[in-house]
């Protein structure tokens, strides 16, 4: 295992604590947190060359819907995606990573987070996903969305903006008219309930790169588990 990985596996949790807690005191204050460049760089250079040496056929359409429900709808997205296993070093990197933030998240907010399923999204030029939820209040078990992005040298002109609409308005210098914009830069983490922020891709200008993941509930049901894919 090279360095790299090593830094990313790492067992000391107080090397992450200080972000953790960020985030935990975000979702208590304002349901969303908001970090640039916060992912270790050691594990976001990981994923990123992971995500740009795998085999275009990795990448899927992606639709809306689960299961019997789901749908290719050109009009509301466009992007192709790849769900994330631990059968690669990024992946596994990856899951643990989120696995010690489920665990915190559990600790401090008492959330009951059971699960976390992701996958690599990637937006070619003109790519959007129209405004939409990741979860229906008594319809699903998403509680936290996590999207991480894995993008060097994006500047504004770029696009591929993630935008969420939160339903009160909030004092912070990233907001306007009621939006918060989020440039998809290289490390920048985005953490925010499921079932309270409708959001939206805005069209990307070049490649974009990214992971869109979800800590869950357990809604399993005799022994089907939750969720299918």
């Amino acid at each position: 295992m090279n360095h790299i990985q090593k830094v990313a596996l790492t067992k000391d949790l107080t090397l992450f604590e200080p972000l953790f807690e960020r985030i935990s005191n975000d979702i208590i204050e304002k349901g969303f947190s908001i970090c640039p460049y916060a992912l270790p760089e050691s594990l976001t250079t990981l994923l990123a060359k992971h995500i740009i040496d795998m085999p275009q056929t990795n990448f899927k359409r992606a639709g809306i819907g689960r299961s019997t429900d789901h749908v290719i709808n050109n009009f509301i997205r466009t992007d192709e995606i790849c769900w994330i296993t631990g059968n690669s070093d990024a992946g596994s990197a990856w899951i643990e990573w989120t696995s010690e933030l489920q665990h915190y998240l559990n600790r401090r907010l008492f959330l009951g987070l059971f699960s976390f399923e992701s996958h690599f999204s990637h937006y070619a030029k003109g790519d959007f996903y129209k405004k939409h939820k990741d979860a229906f209040k008594g319809e699903g078990n998403r509680v936290l969305s996590v999207v991480v992005y894995l993008n060097q040298e994006w500047s504004p002109d770029d696009g591929g903006e993630l935008v969420l609409y939160p339903d009160k308005k909030a004092r912070s210098s990233l907001i306007d008219n009621r939006n918060i914009s989020i440039t998809p830069s290289f490390g920048t983490i985005v953490v925010f309930l499921s079932e309270e922020f409708p959001h939206e891709v805005l069209p990307a200008m070049r490649d974009r790169y990214a992971i869109a993941g979800w800590f869950r509930l357990n809604s399993s049901i005799a022994n089907n588990i939750d969720p299918p894919r």
